[in-house]
């Protein structure tokens, strides 16, 4: 068995954590690697996160920030997402629990019971481009955020229009997402128990209210008129555009595979404040 760790980069208490966990591993005989930033604060050897995908269980320990970048890697790998007191929705194990409960999947992995639970990715497309699946948001937005910064958009649902108009752009948010981006422009809080993706205009001239929309729904953002414009996926993944042009964002089939227990989403909302 191989697992990859990833702790937060620049946190010296994720690195140590990494490495205890690491130790414990090779006491079970099983394989540990490292991510690059982790390896170099360990002073080990490491591998890029993009290899992780040959990992049979990645842990993740830091916030929802480290656990998406995990995520890019792992492509399908169940993800143990280790939470160091940030809001962690993603994360539902604390530091003191993170050995015994990396232990506890190595051996439900080993006896066949290990099980996973899946959360929805969506992806955007254009006519000749893709990007990696996003876990939380798709934005598209025009060349910068403010006055004169804005762009003309059109919103469609599964082919039907929804709104247009000028607005600094347009996320559509899995409800994991709905407590990041998505609420700081006033979108709505979704339980991850929804099988639903919401659509947020981001300070829209003249707008219409979020909206919810089914999961396996298309929602189809048309640049009509601006400058420039990007499509930005969990905050990471920048792809460029140039209007006017469609952007095409759906669930994706590739959705993100979760080992561990469960957080308390109302528990962790509580985190907010």
């Amino acid at each position: 068995m191989k697992v990859g760790i990833v702790a937060q980069k620049g946190n010296s208490r994720a690195a140590y954590l990494a490495a205890d966990i690491r130790e414990a591993l090779s006491g079970v005989d099983v394989e540990a690697v490292v991510d690059g930033a982790t390896a170099d604060e360990l002073d080990v050897d490491g591998l890029p996160v993009e290899a992780f995908d040959e990992c049979d269980l990645v842990v993740s320990i830091g916030g929802d920030g480290t656990f998406l970048y995990a995520a890019r890697g792992a492509d399908g790998v169940p993800i143990l997402g280790v939470n160091l007191g940030e809001v962690g929705f993603l994360n539902a194990v604390s530091p003191a629990d993170a050995i015994d409960e990396v232990l506890s999947e190595v051996a439900a992995f080993r006896d066949g019971t290990s099980s996973v639970r899946e959360v929805p990715r969506i992806v955007a497309r254009g006519d000749d481009w893709e990007i990696e699946p996003s876990v939380n948001e798709v934005v598209v937005h025009g060349p910068r955020r403010g006055h004169g910064g804005g762009a003309g958009l059109e919103i469609r649902v599964d082919g039907s229009l929804y709104s247009g108009g000028n607005a600094d752009g347009v996320l559509v948010t899995t409800p994991t997402g709905s407590t990041a981006y998505n609420l700081s422009e006033g979108g709505p809080l979704v339980h991850p128990g929804v099988d639903g993706l919401v659509v947020t205009e981001m300070a829209p001239q003249e707008g219409m209210p979020p909206l919810v929309v089914p999961q396996d729904a298309t929602v189809t953002v048309t640049v009509t008129d601006a400058d420039s414009a990007i499509v930005v996926g969990d905050g990471r993944i920048r792809q460029p555009i140039s209007p006017p042009t469609e952007v095409r964002i759906e669930q994706s089939n590739s959705p993100v595979r979760l080992a561990g227990p469960t957080s308390d989403f109302f528990e962790a909302l509580g985190k907010l404040d």
